[in-house]
């Protein structure tokens, strides 16, 4: 049962290194923690509150900032990628065996 060789197909594809958000969001969030124990813990503070309470303020606060500050940065690499992005022709390559619908 022998199949028939078909000419292959070419596409015109565009190719660019796009940065992953998360790990940008993530790297935004600690740093902002960072900063927020540093504040918190580093500088004297009024008595009346506990730095605890007053770390965990700090933490929504900076947390938010830096991941909004790590998505800026994101967006900004992936707007630098657009820029650099390449064209380039591909070919579709058929598989050796036949689909038929049948498993091993």
């Amino acid at each position: 049962m022998a199949f028939e060789q078909t000419p292959a197909e070419r596409r015109e594809v565009t190719v660019r290194r796009a940065p992953k958000y998360v790990p940008f969001l993530i790297l935004g969030a600690l740093v902002g923690a960072a900063v927020a124990a540093a504040v918190a813990y580093g500088l004297p503070g009024d008595e009346s509150f506990e730095r605890g309470s007053v770390f965990g303020f700090f933490l929504v606060m900076f947390g938010a900032g830096g991941a909004v500050l790590g998505a800026v940065v994101a967006l900004l690499l992936d707007r630098r990628s657009v820029k650099r992005q390449k064209r380039a022709i591909v070919e579709a390559v058929p598989d050796s065996e036949p689909d038929d619908g049948t498993q091993p």
